[in-house]
């Protein structure tokens, strides 16, 4: 009988994390201060707690998973990898399709490995409450989830349309305790100024991070900090106990390094989490293809330049190297929230422009297709950013069977899609359309780069 599940015992859970920027062919360059000049970790402490900071920065290949965490993490993990044996049966295809599920956290995707991460950090620091943003709503839930395990206080910005969008959401951050507001909103000046200039803005990730950072640096008490779901150099740190557990699941049935590891890209968490430490193999000489995937709607890794831009829309942040359609940049109401980011993680840039990683960008019609396709032969209804991932990897179980050569495909799972019903109501009653964004409106949003610092294109050219 073929392997459907593969579990790892709660004793096998790696007990570090693999950090990529000890091993990139290119280093990394540095954040850069309003001045031009690189920050230092001391800038960056009104924001992040210290201990935070330090893996931020760190230079080390493995870093340890705390106990404390690790005890937490054990209400979901290790998760399980399995094997998409009746897609695979439906496409006829000669390759095995293996996908890590990490919807089966208790918010539902792959956010909390992060988020209790980084509320424990935060406790230990003596910080008694966390600002966010969330996108389509998983990262506030799973910090809702996070802080209320850990006694925190919880306040989350979440970006109008899908705050409108995707009420169970906002439900579940409230159940857990947090305080849920649509961003823009009046209670920050960031927000107050987006208004006043576009009152009808559906809002972005860049507004609802400015919001949350001002929330954060501006309580005089000093017991407010920031906490972010993606992009930054940590957070992809603590996801890599995704990839690190698969490697282990694979070696356990006697199955070959991937062919082809493919992951949905916003900011960058859960691509990274499967994918790095696959990248490490493929640096040190592994034939891998390694695909992130994103929406036509929001090209960041595909079409925006790489450049040193904000992580947010007010400017608040450091400028940091990345590939980026400009912090300007309103996405178009997708369903996809997770993806509407207009910034991609610098780990994950640096890989692209070093020619580890090859972008793919898909239309929502197409992703939408796949996720029924997969509901129909898997059973699990996927959420909206995950279907990116499932249509790169029918296409290649496709390509597989043209060649008639047996591949191992393997993606993440990132979340499940009980919460994006009406999304699917949508597809359903064809009402979505897809769309590009027209060259005009690119170059626009890139203008507001151009008085910018610009990145060295730094690779070796090996890849």
């Amino acid at each position: 009988m073929t392997t459907k599940k593969i579990f790892l015992k709660e004793d096998e859970i790696p007990r570090q994390w693999y950090n990529l920027a000890a091993d990139l062919p290119s280093p990394l360059q540095p954040p850069l201060g309003p001045d031009g000049n690189p920050i230092t970790p001391d800038m960056l402490a009104p924001v992040f707690p210290m201990n935070l900071i330090e893996q931020e920065v760190s230079p080390e290949r493995w870093i340890d998973i705390p106990e404390e965490v690790l005890e937490i993490l054990y209400r979901w993990r290790p998760s399980p990898l399995r094997r998409a044996v009746y897609l695979e049966q439906h496409l006829e295809t000669p390759a095995r399709i293996y996908y890590k599920d990490e919807s089966l956290s208790p918010p539902g995707s792959h956010k909390p490995n992060t988020a209790v991460t980084q509320a424990w950090y935060n406790k230990q620091f003596g910080i008694e409450r966390l600002t966010t943003e969330t996108g389509a709503g998983q990262w506030g839930s799973a910090l809702a989830f996070a802080c209320k395990l850990l006694g925190l206080e919880c306040k989350v910005y979440m970006v109008r349309i899908s705050f409108d969008q995707k009420p169970f959401r906002k439900l579940m951050m409230q159940t857990w305790g947090a305080n849920c507001v649509s961003s823009p909103s009046n209670e920050t000046q960031a927000g107050r100024d987006i208004l006043e200039k576009m009152p009808d803005t559906s809002g972005s990730l860049g507004i609802a991070i400015s919001e949350a950072i001002e929330a954060a640096v501006s309580d005089e008490t000093g017991k407010t900090r920031y906490s972010l779901g993606s992009v930054l150099n940590h957070v992809m740190l603590h996801q890599t106990i995704i990839g690190l557990e698969v490697k282990k699941q694979l070696e356990l049935i006697g199955e070959r390094t991937p062919d082809i590891v493919i992951g949905c890209a916003g900011g960058g968490s859960n691509f990274a989490g499967l994918a790095f430490p696959f990248v490490y193999d493929k640096i040190n000489g592994a034939e891998i293809e390694i695909i992130p995937t994103e929406p036509e709607a929001c090209p960041t890794m595909t079409r925006a330049h790489f450049a040193y831009d904000h992580g947010d829309t007010a400017r608040m942040t450091p400028l940091l190297p990345m590939h980026s359609l400009g912090h300007t940049f309103v996405p178009p109401p997708i369903h996809a929230g997770g993806l509407r980011y207009h910034g991609m993680a610098p780990l994950v840039s640096q890989g692209i422009v070093e020619g580890l990683l090859k972008p793919r960008a898909y239309h929502q019609l197409k992703c939408y297709e796949s996720s029924l396709l997969w509901a129909q032969t898997e059973g699990t209804i996927t959420a909206p950013e995950t279907s990116h991932a499932i249509a790169c990897a029918i296409d290649e179980a496709i390509k597989a069977k043209e060649e008639g050569k047996e591949k191992v495909i393997l993606f993440n799972y990132s979340g499940h899609g009980l919460m994006d019903l009406t999304g699917y109501e949508s597809y359903l009653n064809g009402e979505l359309t897809d769309y590009s964004l027209p060259d005009e409106e690119l170059e626009k949003y890139q203008d507001a780069l151009k008085d910018l610092p610009k990145p060295e294109i730094k690779k070796t050219g090996r890849w």
